[in-house]
């Protein structure tokens, strides 16, 4: 018989999205999904990779030895080809260490203000990866493209998403609506090629 429920870990404490992973996990239903936020004293590894998945696989490996559980951990960010692919990697900490959402939109809006037209494409990036306390287990990429705006634009979202306007849409990540931005974002494509192997699991019990 497999067992009805699987505690899955959230290897972050970024509100935002353990909400948006949250969401998109429900559907799943079998799991009891628990973030950082349920292990007070837990401490996260630094974030010393060179690359998303480097990142994705550190968090997920050391979240599920400590915590002694399942765990799905991911990395991602803006990459901006025209600025040597920043902010990349250093996404959520681009204008400093403990730097706000506005702080490094503002840091990258200046790096920008010469770059017109085709050259403000850039494409978010996220890599997942899902890890039981014997190592990784599946390691998945998506990522979403569009262009930036030169100016913000809209009240929701997070991070960089006033800014991002993914190509065929014309509001953006900011304007389109949490529901919208969860079915066509990075984060939404890589939990897919995630799922059959979260599927397998439930099974498998």
């Amino acid at each position: 018989m497999p067992s009805s429920h699987i505690e899955l870990v959230i290897a972050s404490t970024n509100v935002h999205k353990v909400r948006e992973l949250r969401n998109m996990l429900k559907p799943l239903g079998c799991f009891d999904l628990l973030s950082l936020c349920d292990f007070p004293n837990y401490v996260q590894p630094e974030e010393t990779g060179t690359t998303f998945e480097e990142n994705a696989r550190l968090k997920a490996e050391h979240a599920a030895k400590a915590l002694g559980r399942w765990v799905i951990a991911e990395d991602s960010g803006l990459v901006v080809p025209a600025i040597n692919g920043e902010p990349g990697v250093y996404s959520a900490r681009y204008a400093g260490k403990d730097a706000t959402d506005v702080e490094n939109r503002k840091k990258l809006l200046d790096a920008m203000q010469h770059l017109i037209d085709e050259d403000r494409q850039a494409f978010f990036e996220c890599v997942i990866a899902l890890a039981s306390p014997k190592g990784v287990k599946k390691c998945v990429k998506g990522s979403c493209e569009g262009l930036l705006l030169a100016k913000e634009r809209g009240g929701g979202g997070f991070g960089y998403d006033p800014l991002f306007v993914k190509h065929g849409y014309n509001k953006t990540f900011a304007e389109i609506g949490e529901s919208v931005k969860n079915r066509i974002s990075h984060r939404r494509k890589a939990l897919d090629k995630i799922l059959p192997v979260l599927e397998s699991l439930m099974e498998a019990g």
